[in-house]
């Protein structure tokens, strides 16, 4: 029996875990569930056989490496900044490790070492990253091979909610990780258009967001997603004029963060701010930020201020669904106002039992083919979840590592050193069984 080690059992991993618990028997292996919470780890086993829940400390490096040294692969779901200490853990002890995150600094000063070791660290493995990456290069290899070269990229992802489930005015609920969200933006965005260089710093991220055409109800707009630029040599798309990686959000959605961020809510610093406000209200931090950030006393100052006169009635009506003029005291673990904020997008933006969530990605090509003419070509994935447990964002971050952990272990897989999943051995395999499982790239 091969011992199969995923650390965190999170909203994003429910599918993997019943993936992996579904072919025990058949592939020969069994699943130890590892998470602070062991409580949380025991209940995704729902007591299968093949299934073992651990409590840990991550901090706790003798019970770390003694689980790691027992696994034939490690599956990291932890929260980006800790996989390093579990892939330091599986350079030292020889193991193999999946995770869905970006490839960081930290992991890539490891790399020589993790080549040297004869050993595979697969990372970017889930749906954005992971699923972009391996639809993308599906294509363009496809483009090459039959002598065209692409000229413009533009992709675009999101975790949304379905539209039967689509009943506040954000027209979103958190499907996966909230901090997250809370910070998504914060490092900014840097990529190509038209051959121009073009970098955007985090209060503009939200701002302007251009619209999408998808082939779902609803108002799609985009931002630009981190680096993009960091794909150009990746995917070979160096003589393309446009790259650009988004994240799909409605178009309110985008309407109202820009000024979320704007009066600093999501601001994971500002410790003596909160200190100043123990035991006051919701109400207060917010019109404190106002305050303090925009040199706003009232709201009203702030929507005449800044908000256009077209959107004020929009902004109002999210920030009071978002809760930002409550009465409810701040929660006494906060420690920031990012907190504040990501407890009020677990309270009020939550999927209800039945809710069903949806994953939408499209990409956009423009290419140039073997006779030496253009072409565009675009494809879509759409995928919607069950209900708030088995979410479609489960399903598309999960499946992908269960499947590739799959092919490692039976040597279908071979290739090692620090890789993301834009090789044929790796892409071709896992598109074709997700398929299988209903996560399809339509192209059009």
């Amino acid at each position: 029996m091969k011992k199969i080690l995923l650390f965190g059992a999170g909203k994003s991993a429910t599918v993997l875990i019943h993936y992996l618990l579904a072919h025990a028997a058949t592939e020969q292996w069994t699943l130890t569930l590892a998470d602070i919470n062991p409580e949380l780890a025991q209940s995704k086993l729902n007591n299968h056989p093949a299934g073992t829940a651990v409590g840990i400390d991550l901090s706790d490096t003798a019970k770390r490496q003694a689980l790691i040294k027992e696994a034939a692969i490690v599956i990291s779901m932890l929260p980006p900044a800790l996989h390093i200490q579990v892939a330091k853990d599986c350079l030292l002890l020889k193991k193999d490790l999946l995770t869905a995150s970006y490839i960081d600094e930290d992991l890539l000063q490891l790399k020589e070492e993790i080549e040297k070791n004869n050993l595979l660290f697969l990372c970017e493995m889930g749906l954005d990253p992971g699923i972009d990456h391996m639809s993308a290069m599906r294509i363009f290899d496809r483009i090459r091979n039959n002598g065209g070269a692409i000229t413009s990229f533009r992709s675009h992802c999101g975790g949304l909610i379905a539209p039967e489930s689509d009943n506040n005015p954000w027209h979103y609920k958190i499907s996966w990780n909230p901090r997250n969200i809370t910070l998504a933006g914060q490092a900014g965005a840097i990529y190509k258009e038209y051959n121009t260089i073009k970098t955007v710093v985090y209060p503009d991220v939200f701002r302007n967001c251009a619209t999408v055409a998808a082939p779902v109800p609803g108002q799609w707009a985009c931002y630009p997603n981190r680096d993009s630029l960091h794909y150009i040599p990746v995917y070979k798309l160096e003589s393309a004029k446009t790259v650009i990686r988004t994240t799909l959000r409605h178009i309110d959605f985008c309407t109202g963060w820009q000024f979320v961020v704007l009066a600093e809510l999501t601001n994971p610093l500002d410790i003596e701010l909160i200190n100043s406000l123990k035991d006051r209200s919701i109400g207060e931090w917010f019109t404190a930020c106002l305050n303090f950030y925009t040199r706003s006393t009232t709201f009203n100052t702030f929507l005449n201020r800044y908000v256009a006169t077209k959107d004020q009635t929009l902004v109002t009506h999210l920030f009071e669904y978002l809760g930002l003029f409550s009465d409810e005291k701040i929660p006494a673990a906060a420690k920031s106002s990012a907190d504040v904020l990501q407890h009020l997008l677990e309270t009020r933006l939550v999927l209800s039992p039945t809710d069903r969530d949806m994953i939408l990605m499209i990409h956009e090509i423009e290419f140039i083919n073997s006779n030496k003419q253009p072409e565009c070509l675009s494809g879509s994935l759409i995928v919607t979840g069950e209900n708030a447990l088995q979410t479609a964002m489960a399903k598309t971050v999960g499946l992908p590592l269960a499947i590739a952990a799959k092919l490692i272990l039976k040597g279908s897989i071979t290739t090692k050193g620090l890789q993301i999943p834009i090789l044929k051995e790796i892409y071709e395999p896992v598109l074709a069984e997700l398929e299988e499982n209903g996560v399809r790239f339509v192209e059009r």
